[in-house]
């Protein structure tokens, strides 16, 4: 496995623990949805600092063009986050329980870790190749 793409995973692991850790205190006043987004944005921004200087070395580049680019490749994997929690916690889960009688333990936590963790693969392409290129 290539250098990069491990310092990509432990860096992405680190935004991915701020992201679903804060999505916990931000559900204590908002939505489980809304949560879900503003917790994004704080892994998208632990992330950027994180993906910009440790692991595609790009921090004597421009940053308005990366910034841009960096939102735009998560804008992909937002959606699909929000789209795989939501279809999890909504209809996956009750059809696996309902079938096949499995008890899904801390449904909503369960089902928002599934959704943080699919987008890596996606956003490790998009970063490499038109994010910090």
């Amino acid at each position: 496995m290539p250098r990069q793409f491990l310092r990509f995973i432990f860096a992405g692991g680190f935004a991915a623990a701020a992201n679903f850790g804060s999505r916990f205190l931000f559900n204590r006043w908002l939505s489980y949805e809304q949560s879900i987004v503003l917790a994004y944005l704080v892994g998208m921004l632990v992330a950027f600092t994180l993906m910009r200087s440790q692991v595609f070395k790009a921090k004597n580049k421009s940053l308005l063009p990366q910034m841009i680019k960096f939102v735009m490749v998560n804008m992909l994997a937002v959606l699909q986050t929000l789209g795989i929690s939501i279809g999890l916690v909504r209809w996956g889960f009750p059809y696996i329980v309902g079938n096949y009688g499995f008890v899904i333990p801390h449904a909503e936590a369960s089902a928002h870790l599934v959704g943080v963790l699919v987008p890596v693969v996606t956003s490790y392409f998009g970063h490499k190749f038109l994010t910090f290129r």
